[in-house]
């Protein structure tokens, strides 16, 4: 499968303008069900001190946003999709939930200056919805937003358009470097179709640039 040429979610939501609210719906209906939604949430819970500073950069619906600030991080949630934020918003209204795009991302804090996490994650596919265009600069402008020793977590599945060694070297590229890689959210050895990278800075002190 190539790259995409233009925003997966964008183009999805044209051809359907009800994708979004599908895709809400298919959440809550799983939730609903009682099945567990957390795993990458757990994950990251895991990773973070309490009260930790957490970007969820492709927020969606605030499943895993929601459950980390229910924990007691301090939690900022991004989405390219205002229906979807709409939701996160309703479901967890103590959270800061903003509409905006990752490739263009640059979040200030009351001072002005720009707003650095402990650890962001980016779970769902998220990184394979954007276009190849806009894959470096939205992982340059994450790095940016990393706190110094923070964390980034990406994990997306095999077969999307966005294969690992690609991911890897636009990580590079952006200023990323790779810590450790699985196969799963439960941190299985890595294999080839999924990836969850957990990457830092690769140049310390050099993320607010």
């Amino acid at each position: 499968m190539t790259a995409p040429q233009e925003n997966v979610w964008l183009a999805a939501v044209r051809n359907d303008p009800d994708h979004a609210e599908n895709y809400a719906r298919r959440w809550r209906s799983l939730v609903a069900q009682g099945r567990d939604i957390h795993g990458e949430a757990r994950l990251i819970d895991a990773m973070a001190d309490r009260g930790s500073s957490i970007l969820d950069a492709g927020c969606g619906t605030g499943r895993i946003g929601g459950w980390l600030a229910e924990r007691g991080h301090e939690v900022v949630g991004v989405d390219l999709d205002a229906h979807l934020v709409s939701v996160a918003r309703e479901d967890y209204p103590s959270v800061e939930w903003i509409v905006g795009d990752l490739a263009a991302l640059d979040l200030a804090d009351g001072a002005g200056e720009r707003r650095r996490f402990d650890l962001i994650v980016s779970a769902g596919n998220v990184m394979t919805f954007l276009a190849e265009s806009e894959r470096l600069p939205a992982l340059q402008r994450l790095r940016q937003h990393l706190a110094p020793a923070g964390r980034l977590v990406v994990g997306f599945g095999a077969g999307r358009g966005y294969d690992v060694a690609a991911f890897g070297a636009d990580a590079d590229r952006a200023g990323l470097r790779l810590e450790q890689r699985y196969s799963t959210w439960q941190l299985h050895p890595p294999a080839d179709d999924f990836l969850v990278a957990v990457l830092i800075s690769a140049t310390p002190g050099d993320e607010a640039v």
